[in-house]
């Protein structure tokens, strides 16, 4: 046991139900997902370099410096892998952008009280994990990793804790998020490893109503046999 991070010398393990590593704290309530993810990178046809994007205003001054300031831009907090954040994290606009973001960025977890209900439902699904506790033990975590000594948080979604300098608090997830997380899954990949279940219901469905199998090709078929040709010069 470390005596300055009050848990398991975290460094050491690779156990892929545990999330471990520093944590910052944002704890600023209804951070909104225009503020960790500004329209303006929004433009992209693909998910890279959203990473430059996150939290941008925040991080970044008028001039489009860095604030040395703040809390990700400190030595103290480079690498961090948890964010540690106020109530209604990821609250606004439905913005998948957000998630990916934060993932680009090195985030695998965020601790809050409350999240955004869409933000909630697009990072579980990207397996971006999110742990609610109460707001009394959020800012005990967000009083230990202020001290940059104390700045190492454990989560173990195999016990369902969370483990600080001074916090050891319960959590919970539903069945479905927990066994993605814990088998490595993203919304696709649940659905795909019930593949064998989705085929059997296919083929039930079609054995009890087989007018319907086909049904819009066959339609257009008929359409298309019925109608009379187009001469090629009107087309």
């Amino acid at each position: 046991m470390s005596d300055t991070t009050g848990i398991a010398d975290i460094s050491d393990i690779s156990d892929t139900s545990r999330i471990e590593g520093i944590a910052a704290s944002l704890p600023t309530p209804n951070l909104d997902t225009d503020q960790i993810m500004p329209k303006q990178f929004l433009r992209g046809i693909d998910k890279t370099g959203l990473d430059q994007g996150l939290l941008y205003d925040l991080r970044h001054d008028a001039d489009h410096r860095l604030r040395p300031d703040f809390v990700l831009n400190q030595p103290a907090y480079q690498g961090a892998s948890i964010i540690v954040a106020g109530s209604n994290f990821g609250c606004g606009s439905s913005r998948e952008h957000a998630v990916w973001g934060l993932q680009q960025f090195g985030i695998r977890a965020v601790i809050a009280p409350s999240f955004g209900e869409i933000f909630y439902s697009n990072a579980m699904n990207n397996r971006l994990l999110l742990v609610m506790l109460p707001e009394t033990d959020v800012q005990r975590i967000i009083e230990d990793v202020s001290d940059p000594l104390a700045s190492k948080v454990l989560i173990d979604v195999n016990s369902m804790t969370v483990r600080s300098r001074s916090v050891e608090a319960a959590f919970s997830l539903s069945a479905r998020h927990r066994r993605m997380f814990l088998e490595g899954l993203d919304v696709i990949g649940a659905t795909l490893s019930l593949q064998d279940e989705i085929n059997a219901f296919q083929q039930q469905h079609w054995q009890r109503r087989p007018w319907l199998h086909d049904i819009a090709h066959a339609t257009r078929a008929r359409i298309n046999a019925s109608s009379p040709a187009t001469p090629s010069g009107n087309r």
